[in-house]
C-alpha cells in the first residue's frame, strides 16, 4: 500500500494539504477530484516524492518514501504528470525506453519499449520525433513510458501509477481508451490514481472517489454515494442533476447553466432527472448494463 498520513503544507500562507490522510491499495482504481487549487497535485507530488509534507509522512509498505533507494522506488511507482517537456530531438521509441532506466539493461528492452506503445495506441508513433507530435500524441507516449518503467521479467511486490490529469490533451476516444488500459492494469493487481476533472469519467472508471477542497479531503467513497448534488453544488459552486446514468450501473452527473436556477430551470432538471432515473437498464439497451460498464471485463478470467 502507498499512502499519506496526516499530511501539512503550508506555502506562502495558504494550506496547500492540511491534515490529509489518504491510501492506494492494489486493486484499486481512485479518482481524485476537485476544483482548482484544491490541493490534487500536491497530494500527488507527495506520493510521487517531489515534496516532503511539512508535517506528517508519505510511505509505501510501512517505509517512509525518502528511506527507498530511487531506483527501487521508480520500480515500484511511477508518474504521468500533465506535461512533459522534452525539446530533444528523441523518437518515441527513444521516450518510451527511458522507462526502462531503473531497470538493468536488457535485450528485451526495446521488445517491452514498442510493447508499450502499443498498449497506448502509440505503435504508430514510434520513428516519430517527439517533439513534432501533437499534446495528445506526446501524452500516449508518455503513457508508454510510464508502463515500460513497471514493466518486471518476473513476478514482485505491487506497482502504482499516479496520473496527474491524463486525459486533458486528449480526444474523447483516447480519454476512454487510456483509462480502460489503467483499468487492465488495475485489474493485475496494479493500484492505480488518476486526477481527474471529468466527474463523468471518474463515477465510470474508479472503485473510489476521493473529493478536495481547500487542501482537505472533503469526501471520499464509492461514486454512487460521493457524487450528489450537495457535495458538487458545495465543492464547485454548480448546481447539476446526478441521474443514474442510461446505460450504465453509476451516476452521471448533469450540470446546470447557473447557479442561481429560475423556476423553469428547476422544473426542466427535475423532469430530465426523472426521465432518466426511470428507464430500466435492460430496456435502456439490448445489451447488459454489466457488460456497458467500463471498469467490467477486466476480472480475473481475462487476467
Amino acid at each position: 500500500m502507498i499512502e499519506i498520513l496526516n499530511a501539512h503544507i503550508r506555502r506562502g500562507g495558504k494550506d496547500l494539504l492540511a491534515g490529509v490522510d489518504f491510501r492506494l491499495a492494489p486493486g484499486e482504481l481512485v479518482a481524485i477530484v476537485g476544483p482548482n487549487g484544491a490541493g490534487k497535485t500536491t497530494l500527488l507530488r507527495v506520493l510521487s516524492s517531489e515534496c516532503s509534507p511539512d508535517i506528517g509522512t508519505a510511505q509505501l509498505d510501512g517505509v517512509a518514501l525518502d528511506r527507498w533507494a530511487p531506483r527501487l522506488l521508480a520500480r515500484r511507482r511511477a508518474v504521468l504528470p500533465q506535461e512533459t517537456s522534452l525539446d530533444f530531438p528523441l523518437s518515441a521509441l527513444e521516450v518510451a525506453l527511458m522507462g526502462r532506466m531503473p531497470h538493468a539493461r536488457s535485450s528485451r528492452d526495446r521488445q517491452l519499449a514498442l510493447a508499450a506503445l502499443h498498449q497506448a495506441d502509440a505503435a504508430h508513433l514510434a520513428h516519430r520525433i517527439y517533439p513534432t507530435l501533437s499534446g495528445g500524441e506526446r501524452q500516449r507516449v508518455q503513457l508508454a513510458r510510464v508502463l515500460c518503467q513497471l514493466q518486471h521479467d518476473s513476478a514482485q511486490d505491487p506497482c502504482y501509477l499516479l496520473l496527474d490529469e491524463p486525459t486533458a490533451a486528449l480526444d474523447l476516444a483516447h480519454q476512454y481508451a487510456l483509462l480502460r488500459t489503467v483499468r487492465q492494469l488495475v485489474a493485475t493487481g496494479f493500484g492505480g490514481l488518476a486526477i481527474l476533472h471529468d466527474l463523468n469519467l471518474a463515477a465510470q472508471f474508479a472503485d473510489r472517489i476521493v473529493v478536495m477542497a481547500a487542501g482537505r479531503v472533503v469526501a471520499e467513497g464509492n461514486p454512487g454515494t460521493v457524487l450528489v448534488p450537495e457535495l458538487i453544488r458545495q465543492v464547485y459552486a454548480v448546481d447539476c442533476v446526478v441521474a443514474r446514468h442510461p446505460r450504465l450501473a453509476v451516476p452521471h452527473v448533469i450540470p446546470l447553466p447557473a447557479v442561481s436556477l429560475d423556476q423553469d430551470q428547476i422544473r426542466m432538471g427535475r423532469v430530465l432527472s426523472t426521465m432518466m432515473t426511470h428507464i430500466p437498464f435492460e430496456q435502456a439497451s439490448s445489451t447488459p448494463a454489466s457488460s456497458l460498464d467500463p471498469r467490467a471485463g477486466y476480472g480475473k478470467e481475462d487476467g
